[in-house]
C-alpha cells in the first residue's frame, strides 16, 4: 500500500482535494516506475478511482493495469477510496489525500493536473477549478473581502 501526501500552505482556504465524482471522476498522473526492472515510464498515466480494467490471466479487475514495454511484465494499481480533504494548519503539515495498492509498479512522481476544489475558511466560499499545476494558487474572497492562495505545494509518495 501507498499513499500520496501533500504539505501546503493554504491562505483563507481549507478542505483542498481533487474534483472527484463519478459523474467528473478527477485523472490523478503519475510518473511510473516498474518494480522488476525499474524503468521509469518515460510518460505520465492517469488513474481513474471510477474506471476498472481487467488483468489479463485473472478475474480481477484494477483502477490501472499497465505492460512495462522494457521487460513486458503486466502490472496494476487500485485506488482504496475517495480522497481526503487537505485541511488548512498553521504550521503546514504533511497530510494523506489518497491511498492506493500497487502491484509490480510503483508511482515515483505524481502532477496535480485536473481540477481541485476548496472552502474559504471563515466565509465558506466554495472555490472550484482550482489548477495547482504552476504550483501555486491566487484568488480573492469576496465574502471575507481576503485574498485567498495555495502555496508551497509538496507532493510525497510513501508507504502507507
Amino acid at each position: 500500500m501507498f499513499a500520496l501526501y501533500l504539505t501546503a500552505e493554504l491562505t483563507g482556504v481549507t478542505n483542498l482535494r481533487p474534483d472527484d465524482s463519478e459523474g467528473n471522476p478527477f485523472w490523478y498522473t503519475f510518473k511510473v516506475q516498474c518494480t522488476s526492472c525499474r524503468e521509469v515510464h518515460d510518460k505520465p498515466v492517469g488513474v481513474s478511482r471510477f474506471e476498472n480494467n481487467d488483468m489479463s490471466g485473472s478475474r480481477g479487475e484494477a483502477n490501472f493495469v499497465w505492460k512495462c514495454k522494457n521487460c513486458k511484465r503486466e502490472s496494476s494499481a487500485s485506488i482504496k477510496a475517495a480522497p481526503a480533504a487537505y485541511e488548512q494548519t498553521e504550521p503546514a503539515k504533511k497530510q494523506k489525500v489518497i491511498e492506493f495498492d500497487c502491484r509490480g509498479l510503483e508511482f515515483v512522481e505524481f502532477q496535480p493536473e485536473g481540477s481541485w476544489l476548496a472552502e474559504g475558511v471563515d466565509s465558506n466560499t466554495k472555490f472550484a477549478d482550482i489548477d495547482l499545476t504552476e504550483g501555486e494558487w491566487f484568488d480573492y474572497d469576496e465574502k471575507a473581502n481576503d485574498e485567498v492562495s495555495i502555496k508551497e505545494l509538496k507532493w510525497e509518495i510513501n508507504r502507507a
